[in-house]
């Protein structure tokens, strides 16, 4: 395995960009247009559910009025009934980034999806294109076999990523002996080197800081915000033109309640207050994330009139990095 390959393999971290991250309900679509118009910046979402066509109201997606105001990237790119990878999303995020720095202008990315800011930021191993020979040879092992001795095999070559890997999961661990083969290394050998969090020297990042109780208010009041908007007939419209959604988009918090509602295994109240609840889940998941993260820049957030004067503590951060 020469070099060159090896290095074609790696994305490394996005350089010259300025990401504004924060839990979800904390006004990061409204804080990053006043930001982007100070830039003179286009936007490039980082919500690994936005990239879903349909998923409007329960994404939180800006509205057409915000994209028209400010370019943004990365929204609506497929069908929810696709499996949208974090691999491809880097590489759709550095063509974007590129294209928005021919045309003279700066990168923003906003978002809360920890793999997605963590890919972005560190860099990832994307590893060698498909073989799709050895691919289908493994499926028909699991069709003779089952997939608890694909995963003792996977066990036999990479403990580490069989640990890591949901049981079920047999996508993921079909990647994982392909890799091996392929390159003589395990995929957690390659992972572990993107592993170390580090911002690129050229690169800022800014989190919108809230306090535990406001944010909580603010999640209460957004769930019940979607369902007023129209939750329920945007999944009926999505189960009705698509039928049953993908993996990933069939778990989004805010849609897998619905679904199990509208089929009749859940109540309604009961449906409400899961969204919540996995809401606040979700939520804490992302601030245990956010504050493991050194670099990064906090904006405490306290109230609305704080997120109001936002922009200008971001502003002057950035003034103060003379980040391009």
């Amino acid at each position: 395995m020469s070099p060159e390959q090896i290095e074609a393999w790696i994305q490394k971290p996005l350089e010259n960009a300025v990401f504004l991250t924060g839990p979800t309900a904390s006004g990061k679509s409204e804080v990053a247009l006043e930001v982007a118009d100070r830039l003179g910046a286009e936007i490039i979402s980082v919500d690994s559910m936005a990239v879903y066509r349909g998923m409007d109201i329960g994404t939180a997606k800006p509205s057409v009025e915000a994209q028209q105001r400010v370019p943004h990237h990365l929204i609506d790119l497929v069908d929810p009934t696709i499996d949208y990878s974090v691999s491809q999303f880097v590489i759709d995020a550095h063509r974007r980034a590129g294209e928005i720095r021919s045309r003279g202008n700066r990168v923003l990315l906003v978002g809360g999806t920890p793999l997605y800011l963590k890919s972005l930021l560190c860099g990832m191993f994307q590893g060698p294109p498909a073989d799709w020979e050895f691919r289908n040879a493994v499926q028909a092992d699991i069709d003779a076999y089952g997939l608890d001795a694909l995963r003792e095999r996977l066990y036999q070559v990479d403990p580490l990523s069989a640990h890591k890997i949901l049981a079920g999961d047999a996508r993921r661990m079909i990647r994982a002996l392909e890799v091996a083969k392929i390159t003589g290394s395990p995929l957690s050998h390659w992972q572990t080197q993107f592993e170390r969090f580090s911002i690129p020297k050229t690169s800022h990042a800014i989190v919108l800081a809230w306090d535990r109780s406001s944010l909580h208010q603010r999640v209460e009041q957004r769930v019940d915000r979607m369902f007023e908007r129209g939750l329920l007939d945007e999944v009926r419209q999505l189960r009705s033109k698509y039928g049953q959604l993908g993996r990933t988009a069939s778990q989004a918090v805010g849609y897998k309640e619905p679904m199990e509602f509208l089929e009749g295994k859940l109540p309604e109240k009961e449906m409400v207050d899961q969204v919540k609840a996995h809401t606040r889940q979700f939520v804490r998941r992302q601030e245990i994330w956010f504050r493991s993260m050194p670099g990064m820049t906090r904006i405490p957030i306290g109230s609305d009139r704080d997120l109001e004067v936002a922009p200008h503590a971001i502003a002057s951060a950035l003034e103060d990095r003379q980040v391009a």
